[in-house]
């Protein structure tokens, strides 16, 4: 059932890919709350959008389910779905920055057993990212990036939900090495901390502002031989504060799918 209803969303993909590009990285999970293990599968289209190269973009759209909290089958329940284009622009040879329109609908469980399916969740986020790249040599190269978001949030017949937007802080650090120039083999290591105040509809507040979740990411990419395709593997363990129902985090495995377009004159 969700295999059919992410095939289904492929043409939207390729319709909007046509405005679309080359940004190697992989496409990070979303947080897909209280769960023991979960997975994240992506099909994105990415161009770049000058003769240069500096100006790129990628939109992709991306399928998450996770387990309960006591069991670890990453595929029991669906999670969530995302409709995400970015377009990057490097004005700098080590610094870039993107901006981004984001629409994902999570699935929202309740939190004692059975774990029932309480509603859907509708979210719509814009965000900005300015990345600081440092290559360390020929193979090792590390990248900073600060990426503040906006998240305004509705339930599924788009009233207001108990949480009504939220500004979010993201840090993150990533070291790449370089395997091997064939077929362009990386591997990455990356660590992010997540920090947010909410506004409430229930009660009308703030909530303060604080740490909310560390994500630890691995990642294998390559290029796929004689295609223009990329594929990512990984695993990422996200540190939710305050839960503490499973040992170490909860536990990722994502794969991405991106087809590379190359740029196109007018």
């Amino acid at each position: 059932m969700l295999k059919f209803r992410f095939i289904k969303l492929i043409p939207i993909v390729l319709f909007l890919g046509i405005h679309i590009n080359t940004v190697y990285g992989q496409v990070s999970p979303p947080g897909l709350g209280k769960a023991k293990t979960a997975s994240w599968s992506v099909l994105g289209l990415r161009r770049k959008l000058d003769s240069a190269g500096t100006k790129e973009a990628l939109t992709y759209i991306g399928l998450g389910t996770k387990s309960t909290p006591d069991d670890s089958n990453p595929f029991h329940k669906q999670a969530i779905w995302v409709l995400n284009h970015e377009v990057y622009h490097k004005f700098a040879p080590n610094q870039q920055y993107s901006y981004a329109l984001s629409y994902r609908r999570q699935n929202v469980y309740d939190e004692k057993i059975p774990y029932h399916n309480e509603g859907v969740e509708q979210e719509f986020r814009l965000y900005g990212r300015y990345a600081y790249t440092v290559k360390l040599n020929e193979r090792w190269k590390w990248k900073n990036t600060l990426r503040q978001e906006f998240r305004k949030f509705f339930t599924a017949d788009f009233h207001k939900a108990e949480e009504n937007f939220q500004f979010r802080t993201r840090l993150k650090s990533q070291v790449n090495f370089k395997i091997s120039d064939k077929n362009k083999q990386e591997l990455a290591l990356s660590a992010e901390g997540l920090f947010a105040i909410s506004k409430l509809n229930e009660p009308d507040t703030w909530s303060s502002f604080g740490y909310k979740e560390t994500r630890l990411g691995f990642y294998y990419m390559t290029d796929i031989p004689k295609t223009p395709l990329r594929l990512d593997v990984g695993y990422m363990n996200d540190l939710i504060k305050g839960y503490d129902q499973v040992d170490f985090g909860v536990h990722y495995l994502a794969v991405d799918l991106i087809w590379n377009l190359p740029y196109h004159k007018h």
